[in-house]
């Protein structure tokens, strides 16, 4: 289907605004996809905060040309499906399971603070735990040295307690 100028224009300025907020792009592949797993994986995406869209790849790279995903614009070529994410693992994680588990999703690459991104970088930076992991791990390590420290105290007042019991 054939875009008119100013829906063209619409399209490059929605895909702007995205790119603008995103940290992360992930390009992918999707060639023999069936409609059911398309389906899929948008619910699966759009249930993470991420954004999947099949695009016109010449106004793809006219959306990110000057911004920090320009460096992947030589790679916009072929039936391609763009994902971008304002957290900087959730568009990498998104593809990259789903890719696991269906052999026809081929990632091609991804660009993330800038610096573009090939397929094992884009398959790194999905094995990164999520950011609510990342702070339970963090409160963890800074409760650790209390509930020791509280361990070996009750420890103490045990035994002081068993020597009072035993002295009287």
């Amino acid at each position: 289907m054939s875009l008119n100028r100013s829906e063209k224009e619409a399209v490059i300025n929605e895909v702007t605004s995205l790119a603008a907020k995103a940290q992360t792009l992930v390009i992918a592949e999707y060639r023999g996809i069936t409609v059911a797993d398309m389906t899929k994986l948008r619910s699966d995406a759009r249930s993470k905060g991420v954004s999947l869209s099949v695009l016109k790849n010449t106004l793809a790279r006219r959306a990110v040309a000057g911004g920090q995903f320009d460096v992947v614009a030589d790679q916009m070529t072929g039936p391609l499906i763009y994902g971008f994410s304002e957290d900087a693992v959730a568009a990498a994680k998104v593809v990259a399971d789903f890719a696991k588990t269906n052999d026809k999703l081929v990632i091609r690459g991804g660009a993330f603070a800038g610096k573009a991104l090939d397929v094992n970088g884009v398959k790194e930076l999905a094995n990164i735990p999520s950011k609510e992991v990342l702070l339970a791990q963090l409160c963890g390590l800074l409760m650790s040295p209390i509930s020791r420290t509280a361990v070996v105290l009750g420890a103490l007042a045990a035994q002081k307690g068993e020597g009072e019991a035993v002295a009287a």
